[in-house]
């Protein structure tokens, strides 16, 4: 799990603008539940055939805002993702930075966490690529409350949002991650994205 966890915190530290016309119900965050459930249960199920499961960018959503409050990590609010097809993925996310600091920052002149407190709206877009059961994502861009971010501040970011207890030092933004259930890969099209298992 340690794999989809690290995926979820970079697709939704990784945002931006998403789309207006999305409509999120506590329905649709039940059947982004169920198919979860359903992809962990094919893992289970050998099958010679491709097995396709399509969620969509507001049953994703939906999930998002009714029910991933425990999951995720503190400092960490409102997330939003925005699938754009060929790949690429926007999010946006309010995150604390006072935490981030306090709890990670080295208080040097190079330090941008020192520069930037309070919630603050931190937004990127960037490539997921998978395959044969791995993945990566790929930074285009990212920004904090329409400043331009260098990679190396959201690779803070990401390093400390993915600390678990089973990862206790975090991931990095250039990870190579293990598809959880047996996924081999995941196409993100536009307003969508399928696992493949």
């Amino acid at each position: 799990m340690r794999g989809s966890t690290s995926l979820l915190v970079v697709l939704v530290i990784a945002g931006s603008i998403m789309s207006a016309a999305q409509t999120l119900t506590p329905q649709l965050a039940d059947a982004f539940a169920k198919k979860i459930v359903l992809v962990q249960k094919m893992a289970d199920e050998t099958s010679p055939k491709d097995r396709a499961t399509v969620f969509t960018q507001d049953e994703t959503n939906s999930y998002l805002k009714y029910q991933a409050g425990a999951l995720l990590p503190t400092g960490l609010t409102q997330p939003e993702l925005t699938m754009l097809g060929g790949g690429r993925v926007a999010g946006k996310a309010i995150v604390d930075l006072d935490v981030v600091r306090q709890k990670q920052s080295s208080g040097g002149w190079f330090d941008p966490t020192s520069y930037l407190t309070g919630k603050l709206l931190v937004s990127a877009v960037g490539r997921v690529v998978t395959a044969d059961g791995k993945g990566h994502f790929e930074l285009e861009r990212a920004d904090v409350s329409g400043i331009t971010l260098p990679k190396s501040f959201l690779a803070q970011m990401v390093n400390f949002f993915t600390r678990t207890a089973d990862n206790p030092n975090g991931s990095s933004i250039d990870d190579t991650f293990e598809l959880p259930a047996k996924i081999r890969r995941i196409d993100v099209e536009q307003g969508r994205w399928i696992t493949h298992q």
